[in-house]
């Protein structure tokens, strides 16, 4: 179970608030930077879609981070927003786990 009491911030909202913001770049250019459809791009940054690999090395090289900090923002996100889930269904807990 994640330690961490507060929601993960997306990683399109920091992709936003610390680089397009201060840069005041738009999502069109910034979309056409990173060679991704506006839509895509507007998608991520709204929180509505995940990082993917792809998308985490046109991220990277575009802003000279690494893939991976994008991976872990994403999956820190993904693990917190699980473990926040009932047990899913049809699973049982081993007797020697509980």
């Amino acid at each position: 179970m994640s330690k961490l009491k507060r929601k993960p911030t997306h990683p399109g909202l920091i992709l936003k608030k610390d680089i397009l913001e201060p840069l005041k770049l738009s999502i069109t250019l910034a979309a056409h930077m990173l060679g991704i459809t506006r839509k895509r791009l507007s998608n991520f940054v709204n929180g509505k879609v995940s990082c993917t690999p792809e998308l985490a090395h046109r991220l990277a090289y575009m802003t000279n981070t690494t893939v991976a900090s994008w991976l872990n923002m994403q999956n820190a996100l993904n693990i917190w927003e699980e473990d926040k889930k009932e047990a899913p269904e049809g699973v049982q807990k081993l007797e020697a786990f509980s």
